[in-house]
């Protein structure tokens, strides 16, 4: 039997390109749940144009060496590149983006026109996913953001950067945990007394428009619904946005994701 070839892009919890005979959905449950290798967590990848090619990758030679076992079953994962791998990704190559539940349930998510309104000043924290993993604050709006993190002036950005905003009332958390210091933090793996202090630094030195929060983003632990808009590809050259769907749409149309998210 003939299998198609896929190329999918792996943006957590690793980076990399690989290449697949199983389907989008197919191969996020076989990731999280029929691999020999253990995993246990979110997914995220994005499929990538079967046509694309760029010198850095050895797509064609990786490509020819994927086929199905002897058994007839399809090849899982052929891995292409585990090594600088969004930086050198035409955005234009970026089909769809797959994020993908613990339990295996995936939600497919389509490019996006961004078209938010910002209002300037406000503190928003930012979930660095690939290639750097980082939980951060910045006064800058959400495609700001990648302009300034994928800056080459920037020493701790990269030329190419995956992220989202986590959902946070920034001055409702401060009123309640000047009311109740033992307030639970609202970002897992993030002390409520460091979030209190970071965002009030951040607050008061309007010359400063970042602060770094963790050096890992949590977003293992983050809740699908806690996202904000939704996912950002940016580099200088331009970004690529996928929109996350209203809790509502995506209720109706894909319950188990929901259910699980």
């Amino acid at each position: 039997m003939e299998y198609n070839k896929h190329l999918y892009a792996i943006l957590y919890p690793s980076a990399a390109l690989v290449g697949s005979q199983l389907s989008a959905t197919d191969f996020a449950h076989h990731f999280i749940t029929g691999s020999s290798k253990f995993f246990s967590g979110k997914l995220i990848f994005a499929e990538i144009d079967g046509g694309f090619r760029n010198p850095y990758f050895p797509i064609e030679e990786s490509l020819a060496e994927l086929t199905h076992h002897e058994d007839g079953r399809p090849k899982a994962t052929k891995y292409i590149s585990t090594y600088r791998v969004l930086e050198h990704l035409e955005f234009s190559a970026i089909k769809k983006l797959y994020i993908s539940t613990p339990e295996g349930h995936t939600l497919e998510l389509a490019e996006g026109a961004y078209d938010k309104h910002h209002e300037p000043g406000l503190i928003r924290v930012y979930a660095e996913i690939s290639p750097i993993s980082m939980m951060l604050l910045s006064d800058y709006n959400f495609a700001e953001f990648g302009k300034f993190i994928t800056d080459p002036k920037n020493r701790v950005g990269a030329p190419a950067m995956f992220y989202t905003q986590i959902e946070l009332e920034v001055d409702e958390f401060l009123k309640e945990i000047q009311a109740n210091p033992l307030l639970p933090s609202p970002i897992p793996d993030l002390h409520p007394g460091i979030l209190s202090k970071s965002l009030l630094e951040l607050k008061h030195a309007p010359d400063k428009h970042t602060k770094g929060l963790s050096p890992a983003s949590s977003l293992g632990k983050v809740s699908f619904r806690n996202i904000r808009h939704g996912f950002m590809f940016a580099s200088q050259k331009g970004t690529k946005f996928f929109p996350m769907p209203e809790l509502k749409t995506i209720e109706e149309k894909n319950f188990k994701f929901w259910k699980t998210m």
